[in-house]
């Protein structure tokens, strides 16, 4: 059960704010002012902090630094674009105006903590290698890599950050994407500016235009006022557009005519507004072949393909990986009380024969749980559990007789394993469904879907 902690001095949006997030089980703890919340409560241990701009004493966004990495939401009275954007360049992971409709609230704090899950599932790996390379090895954050694949990666950031060149990142799930990003944008011009990070499979299609470009009150269904979007947020710094190929058709359309004109055209707005942004994008997708298939527009391919940086797979990184390996292994034995552990010649030579296709996330999920059961200080082989495996998809009670039989009307096989009732499920259902609803009855994310189509080379259904 997530966490959040509201911080607004009117008892009566306190308390209605207390009440719908009780409702929809979340727990919830209450402060009307910033030093109250510093009074009573370890920020650190919340999953959210939802605080009024405007607070007696202290604004709510001295809870940006004061929070020490949990997300800020900040409510404001004042719905103005200059309070909006200055308080998310101090940090804040997004905003609201008040009057705000509960609905638009609770997608707001679903949303933040999805990109809060998101994130914890691909920790940034911080290592100050490779020496070679020094302008860009010593950025925090940097992706560890001494082979020479790397070493080219490390050159090619150093060389491209300065400029303001479109940078197209492209690699593997779990290879660094993001890492790579904020290494350009650091190594920028616009490294003092903010950098405003959007995983596109990671927000519902029908949410995504309004979240990226902003809306005006009364475009839709729920926009009960008007909005800035997280283009407007990177004003002056980079916006970094993960997963890009899952971004819809529209929307690839208003993202050509800012890479083009420089300007944003808010949903259900007649008016255009200039923007000042750098565009580094990523997909782990062939967005030339999605092309001339017509799922991503050519013209905006070609505005995005003008300086790639190709991040190589972990298998491709040859002795890499147990440099990785143990970088990761020091940084858990640092959280658990600076324990030095170690790993066991069986260990090494599964890590070195393993292909990885989960890359550096996979390979520090499978240093995390040895660690978590290794009950000495050395990780075996037999700890690292390195099995290629579809576990997390859950098959939804009731779906499994519901979908037994095929729509040719032959009867499944028994006993099916998890991959295979993927592949079924999914080539017998696309056709009705969206992919959110495929991946909702799956039990997985939209990304983690696509992931899975692009592994078992399932195509998408075409529109």
């Amino acid at each position: 059960m997530s966490h959040i902690l509201v911080v607004e001095d009117e008892e009566i949006i306190r308390s209605a704010l207390q009440k719908m997030l009780q409702h929809h089980r979340f727990q919830v703890s209450l402060a009307g002012s910033v030093q109250e919340a510093l009074d009573h409560y370890n920020l650190t241990n919340f999953d959210l902090v939802i605080s009024d701009l405007r607070l007696p004493g202290r604004p709510g966004t001295d809870l940006i630094e004061l929070a020490n990495g949990a997300p800020v939401l900040i409510m404001t009275s004042y719905a103005s674009l200059r309070s909006a954007v200055d308080a998310m360049k101090m940090g804040a992971v997004d905003y609201i105006a008040k009057p705000f409709d509960h609905d638009e609230m609770l997608a707001a704090v679903n949303l933040i903590l999805e990109r809060q899950r998101l994130r914890k599932l691909n920790p940034p790996v911080i290592s100050a290698e490779p020496k070679e390379v020094r302008d860009a090895s010593d950025i925090e954050d940097i992706i560890y890599g001494k082979c020479e694949a790397m070493q080219k990666v490390f050159r090619l950031i150093s060389k491209v950050a300065p400029t303001e060149t479109t940078v197209l990142i492209q690699g593997e799930s779990g290879t660094g994407k993001e890492l790579a990003a904020r290494a350009l944008h650091q190594l920028s011009l616009r490294a003092d500016k903010p950098l405003i990070c959007v995983n596109c499979a990671a927000i519902p299609e029908t949410l995504i235009e309004s979240e990226l470009f902003g809306h005006e009150k009364g475009a839709f269904t729920g926009a009960v006022t008007t909005r800035n979007g997280l283009v407007e947020a990177a004003d002056g710094g980079t916006l970094f557009l993960d997963e890009i190929g899952e971004l819809p058709l529209e929307a690839q359309a208003r993202l050509l005519r800012v890479l083009q004109e420089g300007e944003i055209r808010r949903v259900g707005s007649t008016q255009s507004r200039k923007v000042d942004v750098r565009l580094i994008a990523a997909t782990h997708r062939n967005l030339r072949a999605l092309a001339k298939t017509g799922e991503f527009r050519e013209d905006l391919y070609y505005r995005l393909n003008v300086m790639q940086v190709k991040l190589p797979a972990l298998r491709e990184r040859g002795e890499d990986v147990l440099g990785l390996a143990r970088l990761l292994l020091n940084k858990m034995g640092s959280k658990m009380g600076n324990v030095e552990f170690h790993l066991s010649p069986d260990a090494m030579q599964r890590i070195q024969n393993h292909d990885w296709p989960g890359n550096v996330r996979e390979l520090e999920n499978a240093i995390e749980r040895a660690v978590i059961l290794c009950d000495d200080d050395l990780i075996t082989g037999d700890l690292l559990d390195i099995e290629d495996d579809i576990d997390d998809i859950q098959i939804p009670a009731g779906l499994v007789n519901q979908h037994s039989a095929p729509a040719s009307g032959r009867e499944k096989p028994k006993d099916l394993s998890l991959e295979d009732y993927f592949q079924h499920f999914v080539l017998e259902n696309q056709e009705k469904m969206s992919e959110t609803e495929l991946a909702q009855k799956l039990g997985i994310s939209r990304k983690s879907l696509w992931e899975r189509r692009q592994r078992l080379g399932i195509p998408r259904k075409k529109n």
